[in-house]
């Protein structure tokens, strides 16, 4: 079968220019790559007549050569670019055609375009962990935190390079930050071992950082802590991290939040709960009783009589602030009724004649043992 005009392969005119057949090569590798038509058998070997087409017209003397004798040129030994009992564009020609169109092929089946060098490094995001009692929590506070971290060195301006000279254009990559290899059908792309993917190195290294860039340092920082944050709130200092490498942008700080336990109040979202202790006798009868809010003041709560340990009332908006929010939550005081304990002879004669005249003002326990003894009852039965 003969072989088809290699100016029809790649779908351009004879009097093309290179920049229109690097073009139509790119398009018609996208289009064909066996990747991309799974379902299409005839897709490799058109695939690979394009490159073959491309080794041969990207060339200006195989070009020429074809423009003049065709396919012949190529044949029986004609042409530098051929092999003895091939064709151009096989094996390592195919290879060299393919990875002038690397780049856009993986660009699209990796998400973007690869190669070229890298910006200068970015510096790391650092985490400080920040604990503020319930107070400062409630009140909102003004704090000043030490971070150890890297800051821009002041010797070289960050630049890595003695008194702060310009580094220069790395000689392995040429400037790109990545080094190409051939390996087979493919070239393969490596980050350039010289520079580390910068595309840049430094002759004379800076004597106080030695060409990092940066230094180790403890850096004082004054933090605004919100009202209202609760354990696990993440606060965000934009650049106040790690230095970049060479002049690279630096990172971020973040502050997360452990608000400690308190001896008082237990923390539910925006609600606080205060278990307060009553005298049996303060249950009984009721009355009023003086309770401390997280604020720092007091509130008057009125005990109904006859409350029993569990019972809660609720202070409302006397619980914790919205974080950047209006509103507040509410206080719950729950009841915890106090038996009385080392009594005086007294005390437990006085106890013994009020549980003699009690009988009646039980209800709980009546109800109570009077099931138990329905239960015993039907156990027998």
């Amino acid at each position: 079968m003969s072989k088809r005009d290699y100016y029809e392969v790649l779908g351009v005119a004879r009097t093309a220019s290179a920049d229109e057949i690097k073009k139509a090569y790119r398009k018609k590798a996208k289009e064909l790559h066996p990747d991309r038509n799974s379902d299409n058998p005839k897709a490799e070997a058109e695939f690979k007549e394009a490159g073959e087409a491309y080794e041969v017209l990207k060339d200006a003397d195989k070009k020429a050569a074809y423009d003049r004798y065709g396919h012949a040129a190529f044949e029986g030994g004609m042409g530098g670019g051929a092999r003895p009992g091939g064709h151009p564009g096989q094996h390592g020609d195919f290879a060299s055609a393919f990875s002038d169109v690397f780049d856009d092929l993986f660009g699209d089946f990796m998400g973007g375009r690869q190669g070229g060098r890298q910006r200068a490094a970015r510096g790391a995001d650092l985490r400080y962990n920040l604990r503020v009692t319930l107070e400062e929590a409630f009140n909102g506070l003004q704090k000043t935190i030490t971070v150890p971290t890297s800051v821009q060195c002041g010797s070289c301006n960050g630049s890595g390079a003695e008194g702060g000279a310009e580094p220069t254009t790395c000689p392995t990559c040429s400037g790109m930050g990545k080094v190409r290899a051939q390996q087979g059908f493919f070239t393969v792309e490596r980050t350039c071992p010289t520079c580390s993917g910068l595309g840049q190195t430094i002759k004379n290294p800076c004597k106080t950082c030695h060409g990092a860039g940066r230094v180790e340092k403890d850096r004082a920082l004054s933090v605004n802590i919100p009202k209202g944050v609760e354990t696990g709130t993440r606060i965000r200092l934009a650049g106040e991290g790690e230095a970049g490498m060479r002049g690279g942008p630096p990172g971020d700080l973040y502050i997360f939040i452990e608000v400690m336990p308190h001896k008082i109040f237990e923390r539910e979202a925006l609600d606080l709960h205060c278990r307060v202790p009553v005298s049996m006798s303060a249950a009984a009868l009721g009355g009023d009783i003086e309770v401390p809010t997280i604020d720092g003041g007091r509130s008057r709560v009125k005990i109904p009589a006859g409350s029993q340990s569990g019972r809660q009332m609720r202070l409302r908006g006397k619980g914790m602030p919205a974080l950047r929010g209006a509103g507040a939550g509410d206080m719950f005081i729950e009841l915890a009724v106090e038996t009385p304990v080392n009594l005086t002879s007294k005390q437990k004669e006085l106890l013994r004649e009020f549980e003699a005249l009690s009988e009646d003002n039980n209800p709980e326990s009546k109800s109570f043992f009077s099931s138990v003894k329905g239960f015993w009852d039907s156990m027998k039965g």
